[in-house]
């Protein structure tokens, strides 16, 4: 089974689910600037594209941090036993639908299912959705400006982690990103939210 309710009392979250739950603004969200230098690189180099790269450190960041594996979903905690990065595709019609992507550690697998299905996405615009199964993680690249950050919904109705971000900046040798990290404080507190914006940034600079 690859997600199940769990009883909030049983896991380490107990006090931040019943602190949180009915919170009407239980939303946190963090901002940080990275060096992407490390993911065009890659890109030049190997054709992938930026974003998909972006997406697959995120996963990688994520499924290390136990957190990440439950989600508060209406009044429930709800366990899940595998996470998937979300991206926002333009679709031939010109709008935008949702294309979710289940995290996998080898590259070249999680480039060949964004390829196949942000593109099945863009000609058939409807959604690919794994939530039913997955904790996804949500993104959202505005690539028409740069942004300094953004903040999502507050009020607890999308409780999924979400990552913003807009054009990076050149500046000397570095490609500058900020991007924000919005996060249900049921889920995960500020220490796991930083431990998981650590990663992400050693999985830039890996790549």
């Amino acid at each position: 089974m690859s997600v199940r309710e769990i009883n909030p009392e049983e896991t380490t979250r107990a006090s931040a689910f019943e602190l949180w739950m009915k919170a009407p603004n239980p939303m946190v969200t963090f901002f940080k600037t990275y060096d992407v230098m490390p993911l065009i690189n890659k890109s030049r180099k190997t054709g992938m594209k930026f974003n998909m790269l972006l997406d697959h450190c995120i996963g990688k960041a994520a499924s290390t941090i136990k957190e990440f594996y439950i989600l508060p979903v209406d009044d429930m905690l709800m366990q899940y036993d595998k996470i998937a990065v979300n991206t926002i595709v333009k679709n031939k019609d010109g709008e935008v639908s949702s294309c979710d992507i289940a995290y996998t550690d080898d590259l070249e697998r999680f480039n060949a299912d964004y390829l196949r299905y942000s593109g099945q996405v863009h000609e058939t615009c409807t959604n690919h959705d794994l939530s039913g199964e997955y904790m996804v993680i949500g993104t959202s690249a505005i690539i028409d400006t740069e942004i300094d950050g953004a903040v999502g919904m507050n009020c607890g109705i999308f409780n999924n982690p979400f990552m913003i971000w807009g054009r990076y900046r050149i500046e000397s040798d570095k490609a500058l990103l900020p991007i924000s990290f919005q996060f249900h404080h049921t889920q995960m507190d500020g220490a796991h939210a930083g431990a998981f914006l650590r990663n992400l940034e050693e999985e830039i600079r890996k790549l």
